[in-house]
């Protein structure tokens, strides 16, 4: 018996038909990969980074702020308060379930929407289910400019005296 080399023989339509579309498949998976390795190549070199709001505040200087002032920063989930004591900085975040205060100028007060919880204006509970007055924040001049640290809570009575 005689062996026959097939590779040297013409190939038929539907060989060539089999190849060209093996062919096409490969290219295609190949350029898929190529694809890929690139786009994560991207994202790794671009930097993943989260941008945050400041933690320091700063708010101007004390003369600008008359007494009876409230300022809001809802950004930065702050109110700066000044009465005749002095500044007072606390949280907007409710300490009864974590909700977002709102300052109410009709009825002086600080108060929740979603459970009810009413505060005064130095932060005490004065109505509602919440626990505890809002968290105060440490609050001092630097340079003539009056800066809150948002990450610092500070005592229930810590006023800045101006």
């Amino acid at each position: 018996m005689t062996l026959i080399d097939d590779l040297a023989l013409p190939l038929t339509e539907e060989e060539l038909g089999r190849r060209k579309a093996l062919g096409v498949i490969g290219a295609g998976a190949i350029t898929v990969a190529c694809a890929g390795t690139g786009i994560t190549g991207v994202q790794y070199i671009a930097p993943n980074v989260l941008y945050e709001t400041s933690a320091l505040l700063k708010i101007g200087p004390v003369a600008s702020i008359a007494r009876g002032t409230v300022l809001t920063f809802p950004k930065q989930k702050t109110y700066v308060v000044r009465n005749e004591q002095g500044i007072i900085a606390m949280s907007t975040t409710c300490t009864h379930l974590g909700c977002m205060t709102s300052y109410e100028a009709a009825h002086n007060r600080i108060f929740c929407p979603c459970h009810g919880s009413q505060y005064s204006l130095e932060g005490k509970v004065v109505g509602g289910p919440a626990p505890r007055a809002l968290p105060r924040l440490h609050i001092e001049e630097r340079g003539g400019v009056l800066v809150v640290d948002t990450r610092k809570v500070v005592a229930p009575d810590y006023v800045y005296r101006a």
